[in-house]
């Protein structure tokens, strides 16, 4: 049974409660060691359980396939290598990364290793290889060769590497010859084409920038005429002299007409005029011929200040103007005195007037003038003004035509040097197209292959050994997977939760024997042992009865309060060697001091007499079936002082009913007075309920399981019918472990040894 089903047992006490003791678990890290090591050990016991089936397996697949490596026909590989590309060097058609060819549309090209390996094992570029080929070696097609040639790329370098893989040496270098040679014929003939379409490419592009040259030369002669534009930088400078020289116009003039004004007021102060009265002087020169005077002075201010904000000023319309202007101002001041002498009775006929000296006429003539002046002054100023505000539109509007002229230039300057470099690279392509240049070159010529690449001989036997060590471990692992024996302690920890009391050797002698004594395990009774130390007593050094020994303490250590003083012995199924077992183990419990009784309750099929070479003349089922005292029947055995036996007597007809009969139970009662142990040995669990129908009368019965004999599932068939039966099973007793050895046996041993050999030295 597995962990979920197990079978776990119930211990009785004294008062009829049931304990069980629990041995120590293992926690933590210090589990976890255990685990690995119990997995180990069960790996290599598993290993020495299926040693032959594995080393068969093993050897069969080694030998299978260094067999079929030796008679395979060898393989031979021949290689050769191409350079593709220049190491070093400037490809012409790559133009995007030269300055000024940003915004032409030119292609960029790279290698495609992966697509001209393709290319290279096409029938396009195989086939001409193959008809030289077939001139000496006919069988070869383009399937064949396909199928051998390999083309791959040398890492992350500029070089292939063509490999071919045949039978014959010469055939592979012949083959890889006119690979080369057909390769290098493609490169060249590759190359005329890319030079080619690179011509084609730059013959299609020329006429594109020459038209992009044409348009922007249009637009910038455009512009020159619209605004009259030569250069604009100077004519920005230019402009900007003006506008400040107009401004300093503008400001002498302010000026002018302040002073002007005042002189206006302090000649109106001497006159002691009002300003009504020295406006109505001032009239006085108002003319028609004074007004047309002064709108002919103002039209030429204005002229003038136009002129001077479109860079005329130094032609002759505008020294015309300024001559004109030099003319009026003489008119206008004739004008104003002339009518100033014609009114001036008029003037002097007021009373004032008429006591007024020549002083006073001359400082009216000065208020005239001075009024006129202030006009003058007036109009020259509203010109500037006006010219200034021109001339500021004028300079904002020149730096938006200037911007626009600069990126003209610009762009027919770049669109020029781009035609320019169109033009030297269609001459350095014309030139390369004129070369007979091998862009490819061989850098490892085709050579006969002197070793054959398969079969690998070192490789091949050190694959078969590997591949032999898996299957014959595969092997194993799956016959150990399929076996439905219980092979070591572990196994049986999977089927149940029991406690494994005791681990009983392999003993060679002991299966081969009938009987328990003379195979030198149990000592003779006259034997004498050698002494260990002053005052110890003779110690027999065995294995078996070590651990016989250690099964007897482990009994005796189950229950708390009250030793075991009746026990059932059996097992799932035959020969598992529970009568031994029992034998065994009633000799340790008499050695280490108690009265023990050993009764073969096997009334079917007894061993026990034969075991320990006793008369079975007289024993249990006598007992049961006539009134036969037990006493009378009970044998002591010689090989132990407090040993008795109770032989099976003569083989009854009905032994279940003998087992279960109330004579039995008082029988059971009065031996386990008598006897500090009484040891039960029966039949098999399975298919017979003697050892179920007797182990109530008992503390419980002790399973043994047979090592490499105990069937798993006839095991756990024994354990559901005890269960079934509400049974009593105080543990197991794994019987027949080979290979074990416990530390404190060799230690002994190794310590009893030297012991007596002082002893003798001594």
């Amino acid at each position: 049974m597995g962990s979920q089903g197990a079978y776990k047992p119930s211990l009785s006490n004294h008062s009829g409660q049931h304990q069980y003791r629990s041995s120590p678990q293992l926690t933590g890290g210090a589990y976890d060691l255990e685990a690995s090591k119990l997995d180990l050990r069960r790996i290599l016991a598993a290993a020495r359980r299926r040693a032959v089936l594995m080393a068969g397996v093993a050897l069969t697949v080694t030998s299978g396939i260094i067999a079929k490596t030796l008679s395979a026909v060898p393989i031979y590989e021949g290689k050769f290598q191409l350079l593709l590309e220049p190491i070093s060097g400037e490809n012409p058609l790559e133009l995007q990364g030269k300055p000024g060819v940003n915004s032409i549309a030119a292609p960029t090209k790279s290698f495609d290793y992966d697509t001209q390996i393709q290319l290279l094992s096409s029938p396009q570029v195989m086939s001409e290889i193959v008809e030289q080929i077939q001139t000496q070696y006919p069988e070869i097609n383009y399937h064949t060769l396909r199928e051998g040639i390999m083309v791959s790329r040398l890492r992350e370098t500029k070089i292939l590497e063509v490999a071919y893989q045949d039978s014959d040496p010469e055939r592979i270098q012949f083959v890889l010859e006119k690979v080369a040679l057909g390769y290098i014929e493609y490169s060249k003939q590759q190359q005329q084409a890319s030079i080619r379409q690179g011509i084609q490419f730059v013959s299609n592009q020329q006429p594109k920038i020459q038209g992009q040259i044409n348009q922007l030369q249009l637009q910038l002669q455009q512009l020159q005429q619209k605004y009259n534009l030569i250069n604009p930088q100077l004519q920005g400078q230019l402009l900007t002299n003006r506008v400040n020289a107009i401004v300093e116009h503008r400001k002498a003039t302010q000026t002018q007409l302040r002073e002007t004004i005042i002189l206006y007021g302090k000649l109106k102060g001497q006159l002691g005029l009002s300003s009504q009265q020295a406006e109505a002087v001032a009239k006085l020169i108002e003319t028609p011929r004074y007004q047309q005077l002064l709108s002919q002075l103002s039209n030429l201010e204005s002229q003038m200040v136009l002129d001077l904000a479109q860079f005329k000023e130094n032609q002759s319309t505008f020294d015309g103007l300024r001559q004109q202007q030099q003319n009026l101002l003489p008119l206008l001041s004739q004008e104003a005195e002339r009518v100033m002498t014609s009114r001036i009775q008029e003037f002097g006929g007021n009373p004032q007037s008429a006591s007024s000296s020549t002083l006073r006429l001359n400082l009216i003539q000065q208020l005239v003038e001075t009024a006129n002046q202030i006009k003058v002054l007036e109009m020259r100023q509203a010109a500037i003004t006006k010219g200034e505000s021109l001339m500021s539109e004028q300079l904002k509007q020149l730096a938006v035509i200037a911007n626009r002229y600069t990126e003209l230039k610009q762009k027919i300057e770049v669109a020029t040097e781009s035609l320019n470099r169109f033009e030297s690279v269609r001459e350095t392509l014309e030139l390369e197209s004129a070369k007979t240049s091998i862009p490819w070159q061989t850098i490892v010529e085709p050579q006969q292959p002197q070793k054959p690449i398969s079969p690998n001989l070192p490789d091949t036997l050190l694959l078969s050994a590997v591949a032999g060590i898996v299957a014959g471990a595969t092997a194993g692992f799956l016959a150990e997977k399929l076996h439905h024996l219980l092979n070591s302690t572990d196994d049986i920890k999977e089927y149940t939760r029991l406690p494994i009391l005791g681990t009983i050797p392999f003993n060679k002698e002991l299966q081969k024997s009938n009987t328990v004594t003379g195979v030198g395990i149990i000592p003779e009774p006259e034997a004498s042992a050698p002494q260990l130390g002053v005052g110890s007593g003779s110690y027999q050094i065995s294995p078996v009865l070590e651990a016989f020994r250690s099964l007897q303490v482990n009994l005796q250590c189950l229950y708390s309060e009250k030793p075991i003083s009746a026990i059932v012995v059996s097992s799932a199924e035959p020969a598992d060697g529970k009568s031994t077992t029992a034998i065994f183990l009633a000799l340790a419990a008499a050695a280490m001091g108690q009265k023990v009784l050993l009764v073969d309750a096997n009334l079917r099929f007894p061993q026990i007499h034969q075991k320990m070479d006793l008369p079975n003349l007289w024993g249990l089922s006598d007992v049961l079936s006539s009134e036969i005292k037990v006493d009378d029947v009970i044998q002591r055995s010689p090989l132990e002082e407090n040993l008795c036996v109770l032989t099976a007597g003569q083989i009854s007809t009905d032994p279940t009913r003998l087992l279960n009969s109330p004579k039995m139970q008082n029988l059971v009662q009065y031996l386990k007075e008598r006897f500090e142990l009484v040891i039960f040995d029966t039949p098999p669990l399975l298919g017979l309920a003697d050892a179920r129908l007797l182990e109530p009368n008992t503390d419980g019965i002790l399973m043994v399981v047979g090592l490499g004999k105990a069937n798993q599932v006839l095991f756990k068939e024994a354990l559901s019918e005890l269960r079934i039966a509400h049974s009593t099973v105080l543990g197991i007793v794994a019987n027949g472990l080979k290979g074990y050895t416990t530390r404190a046996y060799d230690y002994y041993h190794y310590y009893f040894g030297n012991t007596l050999e002082e002893t003798k030295v001594s």
